[in-house]
């Protein structure tokens, strides 16, 4: 995959630290915030293109900071984390622009499947390398 960057944002750092760790290794550029300030303080300064955030944080909540992300820019595609099956929460950021929901804990080839077909729609976006 060539170089796109992906921003995760949890407040679980060990898990956090392991999944940016699994995604690197398959050649993905990985930002990691461990809260909604953080996060909108790396998407101000680097852009990156895809965001995978949990939407159960401390402080500004995953609802709120997809609320900033957007507001930054529209073209950002975020796949939320939830804990809970179909939450309300999940449907709500649906509906407040975000590409996709996963539920923890996650497979990482699912998580993989969700980060490729949201680079499709993002510029700048990842390929395979050939």
């Amino acid at each position: 995959m060539s170089q796109c960057k992906l921003l995760l944002v949890d407040d679980e750092v060990e898990f956090v630290n392991t999944l940016g760790e699994r995604l690197s290794m398959r050649g993905i550029d990985v930002l990691i915030a461990h809260n909604g300030a953080e996060a909108l303080k790396i998407v101000e300064e680097q852009r990156p293109q895809i965001i995978i955030l949990d939407l159960m944080m401390p402080g500004m909540s995953g609802l709120e900071t997809l609320k900033g992300i957007k507001a930054i820019s529209s073209d950002i595609q975020v796949i939320l984390l939830t804990g809970i099956g179909s939450s309300t929460e999940s449907v709500q950021g649906l509906n407040d622009g975000a590409f996709a929901y996963l539920v923890k804990p996650l497979q990482i080839e699912e998580l993989m499947k969700k980060i490729e077909e949201a680079a499709v729609l993002c510029p700048g976006k990842f390929t395979k390398d050939e």
